[in-house]
């Protein structure tokens, strides 16, 4: 059985200028920060150079970075990805368009899920269904307002959780949450329209 990862004594090998040490923490963190990244991409960035912009944050801050009890320093690393994914999403202007006919069936019982007011419960169908539908409706909102609904909606995150991600209060998390989902029925309903009024 490996060895577990010693975080902190990489971290002051770091600090201390260890190349290796340096390499060692890339390696541990990397596909936790990849997994992080691909789930809030910007849909014109790479994956890659979104994962090493991160890096390269981490080892800019990481004087900044202070153990504290009970706090793993992945939360801090997830911050900080979560904060690059944001600033590379206000950075993306275009949204691209999509038509109805391009869905599947099972993405289309998701728009029409998002379009309905009483609906209670998502579709039954598979997560793969709501991906792409979702994440066309998603690059449509502000940045703040798509990372909570994939925080919350599609990794099924607690407030709590998103709360000690974004820094935000867990009452703002909710309320944002609420306004998101409203616009994203909104959004859902125009491109429908949209849609018929083009056939």
């Amino acid at each position: 059985m490996p060895e577990a990862f010693d975080v902190q004594a990489c971290l002051q090998r770091v600090r201390d200028g260890d190349p290796i040490a340096a390499e060692a923490l890339i390696a541990h963190l990397h596909p936790w920060v990849w997994r992080w990244v691909h789930n809030h991409l910007p849909r014109r960035e790479s994956e890659e150079d979104l994962v090493q912009d991160c890096f390269v944050k981490l080892f800019q801050k990481l004087d900044a970075y202070q153990e504290r009890s009970g706090i793993p320093f992945e939360h801090w690393v997830s911050r900080l990805v979560v904060r690059t994914c944001l600033d590379a999403l206000r950075a993306e202007k275009a949204r691209p368009e999509w038509r109805w006919a391009d869905f599947q069936p099972g993405e289309t019982e998701w728009l029409d899920y998002l379009t309905n007011r009483e609906a209670e419960a998502p579709p039954r169908s598979s997560a793969a269904d709501a991906h792409r539908i979702v994440h066309e409706l998603l690059a449509r909102l502000s940045p703040p307002d798509r990372l909570v609904i994939t925080l919350l909606d599609l990794e099924e995150r607690s407030t709590q959780e998103i709360a000690e991600l974004t820094g935000w209060t867990r009452a703002m998390v909710k309320m944002r949450a609420m306004r998101a989902r409203h616009k994203l029925r909104a959004l859902a309903r125009q491109s429908m329209k949209s849609e018929f009024q083009d056939a």
